[in-house]
């Protein structure tokens, strides 16, 4: 061997080793964190003046609690463990401003207006129990209290309309376990195998028959992971109107198609072997097939988007800064998630965007699902606003909002990371052309928008909330629907109200109405509403005269007044229907928004009903109305449990008032039919059950104004489309590479539940 080939190779294996360390360390000096990169965020006017919309902050909530308890003469006890005889705070949310008061503050120069709160308080520990709302200010410190629960409902709240605490369920539990179930223990364990904590329940609403009741069904499930898949085919209906517990009452007990007086008479039953046993299965603690456990091993990681140079927005306080566009965000207790002063190139479009309600009217052959009509705005959309997880329910990078509330109980909560607000790309052009017909070139623009999201958990459905916003002055609400189908025991008839979906589950059928308020501006506060469409006209041909052409026209007609406004939910609507101006653009025409609605709803529930009044905004798929301080919500907390003499009416808002050149608000209905079927297990999933509306700009410009757009793409055949300076696209391999600095992983959705 050559004594000089070992030296030889050293050097070679030195050099290879030099090349490669100079290659890493320029690799990583081309590639550094994406958070280093520029960033810019365009500014729109005064950045306070969103505070006016800010939800209240723990501290003040605080504050007001504080001012109740020692300025009403009353004792306040916890309202967690308040009894239903027990006086109480049962919610402290911001009293949004007057309009007028607002619009003197952010566009007269006029002073910002007071800030106050609205408490709703519980009054059962008096000789008239009832349901009190007051209006607290000014804050941070309150000086001054006033009633308004006349003034916004025209009387008193009767006390048995008040929504139900978490305490009442307590309660309700309770009674379940110590006296209900005291009276058929052989039945119990025999055929449930009770243990005291191997069921758990399911409560209905509206609560009876007629105003003033108070009973409810109480479904009973396994207590598994998933629970609301694993009925047992026991009901109980237990009467908890009174306000001393102690007189509460099992009203009818319902098991596998057949009703018993009581838990007593169905003990009896049982014994004498009068009863049609269906013993299901015991599930283990995860729930079987309905535990939401991957059925399969991690492998390639699914694909994340990242902000090369940055967010490309802002969140100061409650104001998002997005190109052109700027708005505030909120948080009602009841509604969840509400967006005002929205401004689209400095100029306002809608001064409010909100959620109003969600309706679920549900079928069955059992006694609870057939009589649930769950109006979830009672239960608090907002209250039950969901921690978000980083990377599933929001894009990994996304900007996370913590939100606070004070709901049944003495002190403000805060959850954690349960509003996001990110920029994404949509993976599809807002708009583009290839040319390959005289000229030659491309032009195209990514479809890239800011999207507010916020879910809300009720019960077994999960709503995710999206407002969106894009490039070319178009908004969208959207919500898409999740979580688990609620169910039946499955017996006798029961597929004609829905499929089977396990060895005893009937996924009962459902329908789901969501319900909007937006308060468009256009051009300014005084609207008019109107409509184009077109129709078919036959006409000669002028240069053919025996020949006939059929073509379409435009139609155009102003809805003068609310009934013309109000388009039935099935009925035929205009295709184009938007808010008109007072101004015109430079083509002569009145600069307008449209409104255009996505739904599959299922049919209304008939009006002949005893409840029908109480959800009568779900009669409609568009009303436009006047808009009316005394009319700032189309439904209310109290219908749940009063629905045959509801708080609040829609339909009374509609009262053939004139529209036209007024301020003007639309009440959007969207929703979607739910069938359960064997793929909503273990629960339901989102493709396909999404629903909303959109807000377009309807010659309120002159031209797209995305055309005005950073991120547009044009070049020619003529053109060096490799250079950067004129194609961006060229330069991602140096303006995009760069190492996304993703922050730990973090969850706070299991603390302080």
């Amino acid at each position: 061997m050559n004594p000089k080939l070992p030296y030889v190779l050293l050097v070679g294996a030195a050099v290879i080793i030099f090349i490669l360390s100079c290659m890493l360390l320029s690799r990583d000096r081309q590639l550094p964190s994406c958070e280093s990169q520029h960033k810019t965020v365009e500014k729109t006017g005064p950045t306070n003046q969103s505070l006016v919309f800010a939800d209240l902050t723990p501290e003040e909530m605080a504050q007001v609690v504080r001012y109740l308890q020692g300025n009403l003469g009353v004792q306040l006890v916890e309202a967690s463990r308040a009894k239903p005889s027990d006086n109480c705070i049962a919610s402290v949310d911001l009293q949004v401003p007057a309009k007028a008061e607002v619009l003197r503050f952010l566009d007269g120069g006029g002073a910002r207006p007071a800030r106050e709160a609205l408490a709703v308080l519980y009054f059962g520990n008096q000789p008239d129990p009832n349901v009190t709302e007051y209006v607290v200010g000014p804050l941070p410190t309150p000086t001054y209290h006033r009633d308004v629960t006349v003034h916004k409902y025209g009387g008193k709240v009767p006390y048995h309309r008040r929504p139900m605490l978490g305490s009442e369920y307590e309660q309700v539990g309770v009674f379940l376990q110590t006296v209900a179930f005291a009276a058929a223990p052989t039945f119990l364990q025999e055929v449930l195998e009770y243990d005291s904590t191997n069921v758990v329940f399911q409560i209905t609403a509206p609560h009876g028959f007629q105003s003033g009741d108070r009973k409810s069904w109480l479904i009973l499930f396994q207590n598994v992971s998933g629970f609301f898949v694993h009925p047992v085919g026991l009901e109980v209906l237990v009467d908890h109107s009174s306000l001393d517990i102690s007189r509460w009452a099992v009203s009818r007990v319902f098991y596998n198609g057949q009703y018993y007086r009581d838990m007593a008479q169905l003990e009896s039953a049982y014994v004498q072997g009068r009863i049609s046993v269906e013993k299901v299965r015991k599930a283990p603690r995860d729930g079987d097939f309905s535990s939401m456990k991957p059925r399969a091993p991690s492998a390639a990681l699914f694909p994340l988007q990242y902000e090369p140079q940055g967010p490309r927005y802002s969140v100061r306080n409650n104001l998002v800064l997005f190109q052109a566009w700027s708005f505030a965000f909120g948080m009602s207790v009841s509604t969840g998630l509400r967006l005002f002063n929205i401004r689209h190139k400095g100029e306002r479009v809608a001064y409010e965007m909100s959620v109003q309600e969600a309706l679920s009217v549900y079928g069955s052959n059992c006694p609870g699902g057939m009589s649930t009509r769950y109006m979830d705005g009672s239960f608090g959309l907002g209250r039950y606003t969901s921690p978000l997880v980083r990377g599933v329910d929001c894009p990994y990078s996304a900007t996370f909002v913590d939100t606070h509330s004070l709901s049944e109980t003495l002190r403000p909560s805060t959850r954690k990371a349960s509003l996001c607000i990110f920029e994404q790309n949509l993976g599809s052009p807002l708009r583009r052309h290839y040319s390959n017909l005289q000229s030659l070139y491309y032009g195209g623009l990514v479809n890239s928008a800011l999207v507010v999201r916020s879910i809300a958990t009720v019960g077994n459905y999960d709503y995710v909330w999206d407002f969106i916003f894009y490039q070319n002055g178009a908004i969208e609400g959207k919500v898409q629907a999740t979580g688990y189908p609620s169910s039946s025991f499955l017996h006798g008839d029961g597929l004609r109200y829905g499929n089977r979906l396990w060895e005893h589950t009937l996924g009962t059928i459902r329908t789901h109405s969501i319900n909007y308020k937006v308060d468009l501006d256009v051009g300014g506060v005084k609207n008019s509403l109107v409509a184009h469409d077109m129709a078919f006209e036959m006409t000669r041909a002028p240069w053919s005269p025996e020949q006939h052409i059929e073509r379409p026209r435009l139609t155009k007609k102003v809805l003068d007044t609310e009934d013309q406004a109000a388009f039935r939910l099935q009925s035929k609507m205009p295709r184009y229907i938007y808010f008109a101006a007072n101004s015109k653009n430079k083509w002569g025409h009145q600069r307008g928004y449209r409104i255009q609605i996505t739904s599959s709803a299922g049919d209304h529930i008939p009006e002949a009903s005893s409840m029908e009044r109480a959800i009568s905004w779900a009669r409609y798929q568009l009303a436009v109305t006047r808009r009316k301080e005394e009319e700032p919500t189309s439904t209310s907390i109290y219908n749940q449990n009063d629905p045959w003499t509801p708080t609040v009416a829609f339909a009374d808002f509609i009262n053939n008032e004139t529209i036209t050149n007024e301020d003007l608000v639309a009440w959007i209905t969207t929703g979607f039919l739910h069938i359960p079927h064997s793929e909503d297990i273990p629960n339901t999933v989102t493709v396909g059950n999404s629903v909303g509306f959109l807000l377009r700009p309807y010659n309120y410009y002159d031209l797209d104004p995305s055309i005005y757009s950073h991120d547009g793409v044009f070049f020619t055949n003529e053109q060096d489309f490799m250079a950067c300076e004129i194609n961006p696209l060229a330069c991602l391999p140096k303006t995009a590479s760069c190492l996304p600095n993703f922050p730990p992983f973090t969850y706070d959705g299991f603390q302080n539940m």
